[in-house]
Parts: C-alpha cells; structure tokens; sequence
C-alpha cells in the first residue's frame, strides 16, 4: 500500500475515488442484482432508474428508496438475495478502461489515493483484491464501517487519517450522494456522468468540474500536477 506524506504541490494532495461507477463498471450489475432480489422476494420489481438512484446509499436508505414495500424486519433476507445475485456478477465486472493507468499516473505525481464506498468492507477488500488495483489506495472507507453517505463522515475521517486539510482534498463520484457528501464536509468534488446518475443531475449540485471519459477525468486531475 503507497506510504509517504502528502505532496503539496499536488493540485489535490488527497484524491478521493467513489468505487462502483467511478473507477468500476458494476452500475448495470448493482441495478439487475437489486431487481432480481425484489422478484425473489416477490416485491413489485423498481425500474432501471430507480435501482440506479440508490447507488452508493447505505443499506437502508437504498431498500427504503428503492422497494418501498418491504418491510424493516425482512432487510436481511433482501440484502442476502441481492449479494447472491451481485456475487454472481461481480467476477464479469471490470474497472472502467484507463482507471489503472489513471491510478498510476496520480500515484506517480505523488497524490495520496482513497476510496469512500457504499459496499461493505468485505465487498470492497474483495474488489480491490480482484481487479489488482488495491496497490494504490492508502485509505478507504466503507459503509458498514462509519455513516454512510452522504452524510459526511467518510471523507472527515478519510482526511483527519491523511492528515489532509478540505483544500488539499477533492471527492470523485457519479451520484448525488458523492456530491452532497462532499458539499457537506466542504471539499471540491468532480462529478463523472459515465456512471450511475445521470449529467444533469450531477451538474445541478454544482460540482468542481463534470466529466464524461476516465481520459477527461484523468486529464483534470493531474492538470496542475
């Protein structure tokens, strides 16, 4: 895992990556897997949109948005069924292309790299243990682990660990629950529309900057650095 202190002379010494939708193409795997779940369950099945809105919440706010009809005490029995039907899919799933080399090219111009995650810490160790790109994250944080977004606890944890100031940080993400959760801890985020929400939704929350590519993405990164 990357060591040393923070670069100052990065133009974000802390750079805070979103993992499904941003770095991972999982969005359309999380979506299939929360509507096969409802059919197990015999729920009325949400639209594509409505899986997709919930992205990145933890894991009440997602089955309370998103199959309104269940109800509390049958949470478990979902989530069991939804991590079958993504575990299933998960081995298919890729990072975006140009994610590793963005990684490396970030690490090389000596940015601290973390993740603020929606999965469980043992979805994301498994991820990052997969795709081989666990090499490049000093920090992460996950939703079993503090409060989820997006509420700002990840990202005041991430950078009180880091040692890194709301300016020294910029939070990537492609939902509104990235965005707020940066709004609220008071750190620049870019918003990425090739992932779960769409454009104008990101734009409406005023991000530092809305890219469409990896390429854009790793361009606007490392344009100062």
């Amino acid at each position: 895992m990357p060591g040393g202190r923070l670069n100052a002379e990065a133009r974000y010494p802390l750079v805070v990556f979103d993992w499904d939708g941003t770095l991972m193409d999982s969005a359309a795997g999380i979506v299939e897997s929360i509507q096969e779940a409802a059919r197990d369950l015999g729920l009325p099945v949400p639209s594509a949109d409505a899986a997709r809105h919930v992205i990145g919440l933890g894991l009440h706010a997602s089955l309370s948005s998103a199959v309104p009809e269940l109800p509390a005490q049958r949470y478990p029995e979902f989530a069991e069924a939804y991590r079958r039907h993504f575990r299933a899919r998960q081995d298919a799933m890729r990072p975006f292309a140009g994610v590793p080399e963005m990684l490396e090219a970030l690490g090389a111009a000596g940015c601290v790299l973390a993740i603020a995650t929606g999965k469980s810490r043992r979805g994301l160790d498994y991820a990052l243990r997969a795709t081989g790109l666990g090499r490049h994250f000093r920090h992460s944080r996950c939703a079993d682990e503090t409060q989820p977004k997006p509420h700002p606890a990840m990202l005041l944890e991430l950078m009180r660990e880091s040692g890194a100031s709301p300016a020294q940080t910029v939070m990537v993400g492609d939902t509104s629950h990235d965005l707020g959760m940066a709004r609220d801890a008071a750190v620049d985020a870019v918003a990425v529309t090739y992932g779960a929400h769409p454009g104008a939704a990101l734009r409406a929350l005023g991000p530092r900057a809305c890219v469409g590519s990896v390429t854009e993405l790793r361009q606007w990164l490392t344009a100062d650095a």
